[in-house]
C-alpha cells in the first residue's frame, strides 16, 4: 500500500507545501478505498469488503474498553 500511494502522489506531483500534500493523501486514500476493485478481495472495494465482513461477523467489530487502558510499558 504505501508504494502505490507514493507512485500515485508524491512520485507524480510536486507540492508547495504539507497541507497540499495531506489533502491530496486524503483524497486519494478515500478514492481508493471506495472505489478501486481489488483482486485479492474477489473483485470488491476495500470498503465493500469491510461491510460484508460486519454483516458476517459484527461481534469482531466490537470494542473492547479495557483495550484502550495503557498498560504499564507506554
Amino acid at each position: 500500500m504505501n508504494r502505490t500511494i507514493k507512485d500515485a502522489t508524491v512520485k507524480r506531483y510536486h507540492y508547495d507545501n504539507h497541507d497540499q500534500l495531506r489533502q491530496h493523501l486524503s483524497d486519494f486514500v478515500a478514492a481508493y478505498n471506495f472505489g478501486r476493485r481489488l483482486k485479492t478481495l474477489k473483485g470488491l472495494t476495500p470498503y465493500e469488503a469491510i461491510c460484508k465482513a460486519w454483516l458476517k461477523e459484527p461481534f469482531r467489530f466490537t470494542s473492547n474498553p479495557h483495550q484502550q487502558i495503557p498498560g504499564p510499558n507506554t
